[in-house]
């Protein structure tokens, strides 16, 4: 058995090769069809566009993604070829959730926002969105939860966060078509219907927030700041945009250890199944550096603005900033 997988994902090698036979790993905007040829297995992020010019020809019965995204799989060819295929929903989501929340901390510290006299807005309540409630009524926020595919009672449309939310954040899929398609969804039309000057926040996909149309409302006041975790066009992102925003990170909300671990899991339990082998164990997250001392502050787990003074500082380096993230832990652990 040969496994090809992306050698980005951290933490799983070591569990594949008591799996396979052979284990290739190699950069995932670089695998092609001649390194999958004769894989039984592929194992990918969203860097690796998974359809019929990588796969027609090959042997691979099994694809996996290791995010909750899966823009870059050719779900339609898949079917159609017989090739099986996971992605791992909600694996990051309590990840994304300490982004948001330290986000508003720094809101509440660096600009001045009393978050128990605040009203957030939830665009999208699915594995990310609840969670992100949950962090917004333990912060005393006012809560505002939008979200048409799950039609509960106790949602808003999207017409009252525009009107009542002092702070909008974004964690919906993309989708391009249908009554409730997502691209541009924060386009040039609703940031005019904003009745409040809020803070937005996007770490669903970039193309959910039409960053011109962004750009547009920071600069003409219709939006106070902005939480930037997605971009349009990554990893060429708008420069302009990402200098102006208060915080602006290189797609990385999702990427605490125990995000990645939670994806490793999911991939092999969904390997095994496939091609019935034994499990060879669950992975763990590593621990916090000897000498860590924590004093209960979410901020000393993860603070976004180091993330964002990176990027701001070498924009360039996007793509690097993003496959040598530092160890970053949700809760601790000695």
């Amino acid at each position: 058995m040969k496994i090809v997988v992306d050698d980005k994902i951290p933490y799983i090698r070591e569990k594949l090769a008591l799996l396979a036979d052979e284990v290739v790993a190699l950069k995932g905007a670089e695998i092609g069809a001649d390194d999958v040829r004769n894989a039984d297995a592929l194992i990918v992020r969203t860097r690796t566009r998974c359809d019929e010019r990588l796969l027609n020809g090959s042997r691979v019965q099994f694809v996996a993604t290791a995010t909750i995204g899966f823009d870059h799989i050719d779900a339609d060819y898949l079917l159609q070829a017989g090739i099986k295929w996971t992605n791992c929903p909600g694996c990051n989501s309590g990840s994304v959730a300490q982004y948001v929340e330290c986000s508003l901390l720094l809101l509440e510290q660096k600009k001045g926002l009393n978050l128990r006299n605040t009203t957030i807005g939830i665009v999208g309540c699915g594995h990310v969105g609840s969670k992100v409630k949950a962090v917004a009524e333990r912060l005393g926020m006012h809560v505002l939860v939008c979200d048409p595919l799950q039609g509960n009672e106790e949602f808003v449309s999207l017409e009252v966060i525009e009107r009542e939310a002092d702070v909008i954040t974004f964690h919906v899929p993309l989708t391009h078509e249908g009554p409730y398609a997502t691209y541009h969804m924060a386009d040039e039309a609703f940031f005019h219907r904003l009745s409040r000057v809020p803070y937005i926040v996007n770490t669903s996909r970039g193309e959910v927030v039409d960053n011109d149309a962004l750009l547009s409302a920071l600069e003409e006041g219709r939006v106070v700041d902005a939480v930037i975790d997605v971009w349009e066009h990554e990893p060429q992102l708008d420069e302009r945009l990402l200098q102006r925003v208060f915080i602006g990170t290189p797609h990385i909300a999702g990427y605490s250890a125990d995000g990645k671990v939670n994806a490793d899991n999911m991939v092999i339990e969904a390997l095994c199944r496939h091609f019935r082998l034994p499990h060879p164990g669950y992975i763990e997250a590593p621990s916090l550096p000897d000498g860590f001392i924590y004093t209960g502050d979410p901020l000393q787990l993860y603070d976004p603005l180091v993330d964002t003074e990176h990027l701001k500082q070498a924009p360039q380096d996007f793509e690097k900033l993003r496959n040598h993230y530092p160890l970053r832990r949700e809760f601790y652990v000695k």
